[in-house]
């Protein structure tokens, strides 16, 4: 099976949309579909993760299939030394620039992905296709019983308020350092658990891009489905990014599939690919690209122009005359994202693909 070029371009539109959300010019000047939902509900900014795992799903079919019929021990060992790098990644991140080991934080982004990515694939180098599918729905049940039918420390069962739900309990437990929001942290390790149903999604989306010659078809069809349950299941489990609820893992996995689908008819079916040069550099060192993004901010923070940083330049040199401080703060992730875009590119350019 040929490379599909939609995939790491839906791979490399899901990073720059990552670092856009992640870096605008102030915190206090931001587009409301640029933030992530207050609670209940999504905004565009909460599917970026979701895709995320989606797509290491949908790459670990790919890429594991042809080992799966005598997986080695070796396998094993590559995919435990990756989850760590990642993992370590994430908590470099967490970390940087201060390095106060004190107030560390352990979970995270990368530290989700390292975990979802190490689930799945042992899930899938042993487990059916069936097995896969019942496996995922069992977690989204699961975590739907112990988060609305559980009562916990003295809250009737179904409480879902910031910090005061059956997730952010046992995280208090069980999760060392510091939480993102004190009393919670939307990368917990208990909402980590639909997480890693949302990359089994994108592993049974792999098995019908790999074997079934109506996958487009297949994958548009599937996608509404998991749409419309996740539109009736909200009435009674909200979406809800913060807790990773198991209605929002099948609103993003259903967009996921939906946008996939798309994006193969017009790049892999119709040879649409003039355009797609910026989905395929983030793509192609994608978790590298996300590093930088980490690391490369602090460079415009040092004060160098009238004691501020070209950042906070940047957003009063716009303010002064007289634009929007939304729009320069967006101007600003924009500009970050293309200057990310260029380091990657170097690496696309001479081929060095960093495999993490």
């Amino acid at each position: 099976m040929k490379r599909l070029l939609s995939l790491d371009f839906f791979r490399g539109l899901t990073i720059a949309g990552m670092i856009i959300v992640n870096d605008p010019g102030s915190w206090s000047h931001v587009y409301a579909p640029l933030l992530h939902a207050e609670w209940h509900g999504a905004t565009p900014t909460d599917l970026v993760f979701p895709f995320f795992l989606f797509i290491v799903g949908v790459s670990i079919k790919l890429s594991l299939s042809k080992l799966k019929s005598n997986p080695h021990s070796i396998i094993y060992l590559k995919i435990l030394k990756r989850s760590f790098i990642i993992f370590g990644l994430g908590i470099f991140l967490s970390l940087f620039p201060n390095f106060d080991f004190e107030n560390l934080r352990i979970a995270g982004v990368l530290q989700r992905i390292a975990l979802v990515y190490l689930a799945c694939s042992i899930l899938f180098l042993n487990l059916n296709f069936k097995s896969q599918l019942y496996t995922a729905i069992g977690l989204l049940i699961i975590y739907w019983i112990f988060m609305m039918f559980v009562p916990f420390d003295g809250n009737p069962a179904g409480t879902l308020e910031p910090g005061k739900n059956f997730a952010a309990w046992i995280d208090r437990f069980i999760v060392p350092g510091r939480m993102y929001q004190e009393t919670w942290d939307p990368e917990g390790l208990f909402s980590t658990i639909p997480a890693i149903a949302s990359g089994i999604s994108g592993m049974i989306c792999g098995k019908i891009i790999k074997e079934d010659s109506e996958k487009i078809v297949k994958l548009f069809f599937w996608g509404t489905i998991l749409l419309i349950i996740a539109h009736f299941w909200d009435y009674i489990f909200p979406i809800n990014k913060h807790i990773w609820t198991s209605s929002y893992v099948l609103y993003s996995s259903g967009l996921a599939m939906i946008i996939l689908a798309a994006s193969m008819w017009l790049i892999d079916e119709k040879k649409y690919t003039s355009n797609i040069k910026f989905g395929l550099v983030f793509g192609s060192n994608a978790i590298v690209a996300y590093v930088l993004h980490g690391i490369v901010w602090r460079i415009f923070q040092f004060p160098l122009i009238g004691g501020v940083g070209f950042q906070q330049f940047w957003m009063d040199t716009g303010i002064e005359l007289g634009l929007s401080a939304k729009f320069i703060s967006l101007d600003w992730a924009i500009f970050y994202t293309f200057i990310i875009y260029t380091i990657v590119y170097q690496l696309y350019k001479r081929k060095i693909f960093i495999k993490i």
